[in-house]
C-alpha cells in the first residue's frame, strides 16, 4: 500500500468509527477528556498498524479490541500513580518534620540563609538540605569541582559569620550546628 493509500484508508477508517469508537470510550471513563483520549490514542495504533487493520466489516470490531487494550493500559497505569502517590503520601508524612518543632533555630537558620546572595544559598541547601557531595554539586551547578568546593567552604564561612551576625533568639547555645536532618547539636552531643 502506497503512503496515499495508507491515508485514504485511515481518513475513511476514522470517518466510519471515530463516533462508536468514542460513545464506546465515554461508557467506560469518568469524563470526555479521557475517552478523547482513549480514541486518540486508539486511532494512533490503528495509523501505526493500517496494514494490520482487517479489511471491511472487521475494522470495527479490530478497532474496539485496541480501544479495549487502550482502556487497560490506562487502568493499569492509573492504578500504578494512585500506589505510588499514596506511598509517596507516606513516605512525606514521616520525612516531614511537624512545624513546631525547633521553630526558633528555623527561624534563626532561615534569617542568616536569607541574608546570603542566591549562589552561597543554593550551594549550601543542595549539599546539606539535598545532600549533594561536593563532586554532585559541581555537576548540578555545571562548574569544575575544584570550584564547587571552593564556593561551598566560603558559603559555609560566609552563613557562620551571618549566624553569629543574626538577632534572631536562639534556643540552644551559640555554638552549634545542624545534623542531617537540620536539628541542632550542642557542643556537649556527639557529631554523627
Amino acid at each position: 500500500m502506497t503512503p496515499e493509500e495508507q491515508r485514504s484508508r485511515f481518513r475513511a477508517l476514522f470517518d466510519e468509527n471515530h463516533l462508536p469508537l468514542l460513545a464506546y470510550a465515554l461508557r467506560r471513563t469518568s469524563d470526555a477528556t479521557d475517552a478523547a483520549e482513549v480514541l486518540a490514542d486508539t486511532m494512533l495504533v490503528a495509523w501505526r498498524r493500517i496494514d494490520d487493520v482487517p479489511l471491511g466489516d472487521e475494522s470495527r470490531p479490530w478497532l474496539y479490541g485496541v480501544a479495549r487494550r487502550v482502556l487497560g493500559n490506562r487502568q493499569r497505569a492509573d492504578g500504578r500513580l494512585r500506589r505510588l502517590a499514596q506511598r509517596l503520601a507516606l513516605e512525606v508524612g514521616e520525612l516531614v518534620v511537624h512545624p513546631t518543632e525547633h521553630v526558633p533555630d528555623q527561624l534563626w537558620v532561615r534569617a542568616a540563609l536569607r541574608a546570603l546572595d542566591d549562589v552561597d544559598r543554593e550551594v549550601l541547601t543542595l549539599t546539606a538540605w539535598e545532600g549533594l557531595t561536593p563532586g554532585e554539586l559541581a555537576v548540578a551547578l555545571g562548574i569544575p569541582a575544584a570550584t564547587a568546593r571552593t564556593r561551598l567552604y566560603r558559603a559555609r564561612a560566609r552563613l557562620g559569620a551571618q549566624l553569629d551576625a543574626t538577632d534572631v533568639e536562639r534556643s540552644e547555645s551559640p555554638g552549634h550546628v545542624l545534623d542531617e536532618g537540620h536539628r541542632p547539636i550542642r557542643d556537649s552531643e556527639e557529631v554523627r
